[in-house]
């Protein structure tokens, strides 16, 4: 995972702006998957949603609705 983001960054400065997209585009891919699983990690560890969402910089209710019902 860190080795695939790293070689994202690199490509993300591109100086082909349709690659540099690309490469923006699969990162964030990247860290959605690397987030959910955390999440779950944490969730698994009897972290509650508030220090989830405070460690994210998001609202209790928003990391609930996006990973609550999973």
């Amino acid at each position: 995972m860190a080795d695939t983001l790293r070689t994202l960054a690199g490509d993300a400065g591109a100086e082909d702006p349709l690659s540099a997209l690309r490469a923006v585009a699969a990162m964030r891919v990247e860290l959605d998957r690397q987030e959910a699983t955390l999440v779950r990690r944490a969730r698994n560890l009897g972290y509650g949603w508030q220090m989830i969402a405070t460690a994210l910089g998001v609202s209790r209710q928003a990391v609930h609705k996006r990973y609550g019902r999973r």
